[in-house]
């Protein structure tokens, strides 16, 4: 991935050139707090969202999409609507015990006055990629659906991203959806292995790296009485998140899932990746499943994994850079 190249006020690097990104997303809780980071980030565009299903219905997803870019003052921000279902079809996977009924933590919250675009999500990537060839990220952080769909409209979509950051896996780490997957790639595994088998430039952040990012108790109740101006909004919504943190993993934590892999997007020097090619079990207990490649073998013989070109992943974490990059987009936001 590119480095970025200058220094802002608090120490933080931001891009030499305008980082566009459409963001693919299930909102979904810590997507409202990336989504907000997003907003607030020096340097970046966004250029729309398109909508799957996840943490809550898509249905849902977009009316949370539509309510975050009203609430960041971006009502001009396009919301595009994806799939209802993943690529094999069948009753998507919805995450309502982890971010409540509506997505928003159970919020009750009014329902947006703006409306989604007529095109749908695939149409909407395809076509704002191909204006601008090389020039337009995607961050995934939901099922990739969405991301499957527009290169099945457009074989050369690949060619034309930018590069895809993709939340999800779970690389020599526990899933969280069952032992073996994470609930992204498990929600629709047909389509996370053609996406990570396309070619395209891909960077991806799992499990092992987002489990060590989190926002503690004390951390909240800074949040709360920092002078951010959406930070009511989004204390208020985590409080269901971080009560199922509790009953889940006995944590006093909120897992930063999305906050960590928009950050990888923005400033990828705060990690280290490893590149392999990355396959996805699609059926039996293990669906879900991300297997990569590391490339400490020569085979003797050619397997599922020979003739794909190798993707990003990520390895390390510098935490204390990313949660200070968090907190500042989130803390000081006017």
């Amino acid at each position: 991935m590119d480095q970025v190249a200058m220094e802002d006020r608090n120490g933080h690097l931001v891009p030499a050139a305008e980082e566009k990104v459409i963001i693919d997303t299930d909102p979904g809780i810590d997507d409202s707090v990336a989504i907000m980071m997003a907003f607030e980030a020096p340097g970046v565009q966004v250029v729309g969202l398109t909508t799957i299903f996840g943490n809550c219905t898509t249905s849902y997803a977009t009316r949370n999409a539509l309510i975050l870019c009203e609430r960041a003052g971006r009502p001009d921000v396009p919301v595009a609507e994806g799939s209802a279902q993943p690529l094999k079809g069948g009753k998507p996977h919805v995450a309502d015990f982890v971010h409540g009924s509506d997505g928003l933590g159970n919020t009750s919250l009014p329902d947006p006055t703006t409306k989604k675009v007529e095109q749908s999500a695939a149409e909407f990537l395809v076509d704002k990629v191909a204006e601008s060839p090389g020039e337009i990220s995607v961050l995934a952080l939901g099922p990739l659906t969405n991301v499957a769909l527009a290169m099945k409209r457009d074989s050369s979509f690949a060619s034309k991203v930018k590069r895809i950051v993709v939340l999800g896996g779970a690389f020599f780490a526990a899933g969280n959806v069952t032992p073996s997957a994470e609930a992204n790639i498990y929600s629709d595994p047909e389509a996370a292995d053609m996406v990570f088998t396309s070619g395209a430039d891909i960077y991806v952040v799992g499990l092992n790296i987002t489990t060590q990012v989190y926002f503690t108790d004390k951390d909240m109740l800074e949040l709360k009485n920092s002078k951010g101006k959406h930070a009511q909004f989004l204390c208020d919504i985590c409080k269901f998140y971080r009560d199922w943190h509790i009953h889940s993993y006995g944590v006093d934590a909120l897992f930063l899932h999305d906050p960590a892999s928009f950050t990888a997007l923005v400033h990828p020097e705060y990690f280290t990746f490893k590149k392999g090619v990355v396959r996805v079990e699609t059926q039996g207990i293990c669906a879900g499943h991300t297997s990569m490649d590391l490339g400490l073998k020569k085979w003797n013989s050619d397997n599922p994994w020979t003739g794909y070109s190798p993707i990003s992943v990520a390895w390390t974490v510098d935490v204390p850079k990313v949660l200070a990059y968090v907190k500042e987009l989130l803390f000081t936001a006017q």
